[in-house]
């Protein structure tokens, strides 16, 4: 009996990693449930991207929903979406924020130059803080923020027309009506 068990401890224990394993599997990893999500963003006060003596305050971007997008020159992600964040800031549904997150200003500018600007303002993160106050893993990345200031949603990596038509478009709809 007892060397039975050497043998059945051992493979139960790598059934229930193998499930484990499998499980996560598969698991989507832009779904990263955020902590933050129902609960108000974060408070800042950041510069401009373009403008170091403007600052744009969360309590400015109170009393309509709006979208913060965090993005990066260095961010080889970003200029995968950035061609859609270009086509969806044409139709002006909401304000669009940019987060330049952990760069340089001539370098931030420089891209936005370089391939356009989508944002209807850049807030300079110079050193992540306010990226770490969201719980930013890495750029992009994207919220959806409600007119009370409450974070409603979180996309990890680049958007994609169907999390844009599935995910965000519906909830800025039932947001707006709200």
């Amino acid at each position: 009996m007892k060397g039975k068990l050497k043998f059945i401890v051992p493979l139960v224990v790598f059934v229930a990693l193998a499930g484990f394993l499998a499980a996560g599997l598969n698991l989507d990893p832009r779904e990263v449930p955020s902590p933050l999500i129902g609960k108000p963003a974060p408070e800042f006060k950041l510069a401009l991207l373009h403008d170091e003596n403007r600052s744009i305050a969360r309590a400015d971007l109170l009393g309509k929903p709006w979208i913060l997008n965090v993005w990066a020159s260095w961010c080889a992600a970003c200029q995968i979406e950035h061609p859609l964040l270009m086509q969806y800031a044409r139709i002006k549904q909401v304000p669009l924020i940019g987060l330049n997150y952990k760069d340089t200003r001539p370098n931030g500018q420089a891209w936005l130059k370089r391939h356009g600007n989508p944002y209807d303002a850049s807030l300079f993160d110079q050193d992540g803080r306010l990226g770490i106050d969201f719980g930013v893993y890495g750029a992009p990345e994207t919220f959806v923020i409600d007119k009370a200031g409450v974070i409603r949603f979180k996309h990890i990596g680049p958007l994609t027309p169907e999390v844009i038509t599935r995910r965000i478009e519906p909830l800025l709809k039932e947001l707006s009506n709200g």
